[in-house]
């Protein structure tokens, strides 16, 4: 054997090691981000679900403190 059908073959069996680590990191990137997608769905439906809380108590936030207000002013009027 020659030494350069020895370096073919060393050479061609390391490409073939890296070919083979390329493809299951290829395949362990698309899940992962699969599960970044999900989670990133996840995280937007939580946020709009807060979106929609705060939203509500800024709706009845307002009638609420003008109705303190009406009842304290009811209250000094009626003790006077």
């Amino acid at each position: 054997m020659d030494w350069a059908q020895v370096l073919v073959i060393i050479l061609s069996v390391v490409l073939a090691i890296f070919l083979i680590l390329a493809i299951i990191l290829t395949s362990l990137l698309i899940r992962v981000s699969v599960q970044i997608k999900s989670i990133t769905s996840a995280a937007e439906r939580t946020a709009l679900k807060f979106e929609s809380v705060a939203e509500n108590a800024a709706r009845f936030a307002t009638p609420m403190a003008i109705f303190k207000l009406v009842s304290k002013f009811i209250k000094k009027n009626k003790s006077k």
